[in-house]
């Protein structure tokens, strides 16, 4: 009986021992990639580097600023981490993101991305528009004028998928600077770029040789920008999502937002009326 018993407890404590083991195995995982940003004191942090003013290099200098830029930075100092950013293309950054590559990313959220990636917050809120030719709107009145249209944009973007649905053909380009999809509109060789309002509103300020305008009618699709992280990120999620209502409460994001958008906080849902397009996420 005594040998009985004590077997019972002996394999009674090893199976306590076992789930015991299986859930901090659990928890490593969840917390492995907090744990490595903490070990090596950096944040690896994938972004365009071409985009003004969310991403990009002020001319004559190697210094990387831009809205998304400098709220990262301040994610990283809130963490008590450096920061080390890594510049590629958009439709390269998810991937770079699943591989480990980078640790985050800023995107919008999307039904499939939402199962492979964990989202924060949005850090920035925005809605979408239309850079056409100033002269004759490119011939573009609704949405229904993209059909037959050419539309430069990244593959994998939502605004390309827009610019499909309406029956535009979408001329994708590498990690190019504005200026190339801008200067194409203006020549004709596209006729429309589709892409974030205030992104767009500042972009074309810097080129005003340019025959292109923001459409005057159109405004669809809103949007916002979030920091993006491997699902298994849980640790680090929560600290983003704390620090992120820390800047939003304390004012951090509006003084980057007015920074970089003319004085305008993008950190707060635009008050405009806005055109929600059914079937595009």
């Amino acid at each position: 009986m005594k040998k009985f018993l004590l077997l019972m407890f002996t394999l009674g404590t090893l199976t306590f021992l076992a789930a015991c083991g299986g859930e901090d195995t659990e928890e490593a995982v969840e917390d492995k990639i907090w744990e490595n940003i903490q070990e090596s004191g950096e944040i690896v942090v994938g972004t365009a580097g071409t985009l003004y003013p969310a991403s990009y290099y002020p001319e004559g200098s190697d210094e990387l600023t831009g809205y998304n830029v400098e709220v990262f930075r301040e994610i990283a100092d809130r963490l008590g981490v450096d920061i080390k950013f890594e510049t590629m293309a958009f439709d390269a950054m998810l991937s770079a993101l699943q591989s480990g590559r980078v640790d985050i990313i800023q995107a919008g959220p999307r039904d499939a991305s939402r199962e492979k990636f964990a989202f924060t917050e949005p850090v920035k809120y925005s809605f979408a528009t239309m850079i056409v030719r100033a002269d004759d709107l490119s011939g573009i009145h609704t949405l229904e004028d993209l059909k037959g249209k050419k539309a430069g944009g990244a593959a994998t973007t939502v605004y390309s998928d827009i610019a499909r649905k309406f029956g535009g053909e979408v001329i994708t380009y590498g990690n190019v600077t504005n200026d190339a999809y801008l200067r194409d509109v203006h020549n004709g060789n596209t006729d429309v770029v589709i892409n974030d309002y205030y992104l767009q509103s500042l972009a074309i300020q810097a080129f005003p040789e340019f025959n292109i305008t923001l459409h005057p009618d159109l405004r669809f699709h809103p949007t916002t920008n979030n920091v993006v992280m491997q699902k298994e990120a849980t640790v680090l999620l929560e600290k983003v999502n704390k620090i992120i209502a820390d800047m939003k409460e304390d004012g951090t994001l509006t003084e980057i937002s007015e920074e970089f958008f003319g004085g305008l906080d993008v950190s707060k849902e635009p008050e405009e009326e806005v055109i929600e397009i059914e079937g595009i996420e």
